[in-house]
């Protein structure tokens, strides 16, 4: 079974202590995904990043009167309205400067279409519109999972990546949650729907 190993979002917003949207202790993770990534385990491995126009559909600025982490509906059920965060080409959406990059085999923009929020690696918010890594993942595939943030993308990309019928693990120490609370009760989760949660 061909293993591979899927790195989210290990970007200047989320990991670096002044970005827009950082979750803690983000920054601790680098090396730790750095070694994982040299470490000749993986037959592939895959970066994402979230990549929003200015105008992007979750970002509370672009609603009047909304403030981060409210939430509103939307055609394709419930969005969470974050801060302004990895809009594209700015220093926020690029890559952690210690991340070593050279390692990865392609790299997925996810969140591009303004118009729909992207949590997942392979499906936008709908859960039908794929990113196009749902086409090579498609079942029978062992994959870990490491990054940010583990309640939010880990978790979606995760949950997908079951739904495709491949066997899925998620490296708990090298991925942080936007909360603990948050970052646990998505572990649990995905224990209960059939990922393996390694330390």
């Amino acid at each position: 079974m061909s293993k591979s190993l899927i790195v989210i979002d290990m970007q200047n917003d989320f990991v670096d202590p002044n970005g827009a949207l950082y979750c803690a202790g983000g920054e601790q993770i680098v090396e730790t995904i750095n070694l994982l990534t040299a470490s000749g385990e993986y037959d592939l491995i895959v970066a994402t990043q979230d990549w929003h126009p200015e105008d992007h559909i979750s970002f509370a600025a672009n609603h009047k009167g909304k403030k981060p982490f409210e939430a509103i509906e939307v055609d394709y059920g419930v969005q969470v309205l974050w801060p302004v965060h990895c809009v594209q080409d700015a220093i926020g959406a690029k890559f952690h400067s210690r991340l070593q990059t050279a390692g990865f085999d392609f790299i997925v923009r996810k969140g591009a279409n303004a118009k729909i929020d992207s949590y997942s690696a392979f499906f936008e918010n709908d859960k039908t519109t794929g990113t196009g890594l749902e086409r090579f993942f498609n079942g029978g595939y062992e994959i870990d999972f490491v990054g940010v943030a583990t309640d939010v993308c880990v978790y979606n990309s995760a949950i997908d990546a079951l739904r495709l019928g491949n066997r899925v693990s998620v490296l708990a120490s090298a991925c942080v949650g936007v909360t603990q609370e948050g970052a646990a009760k998505a572990l649990e989760d995905l224990r209960s729907l059939g990922a393996t949660i390694k330390a």
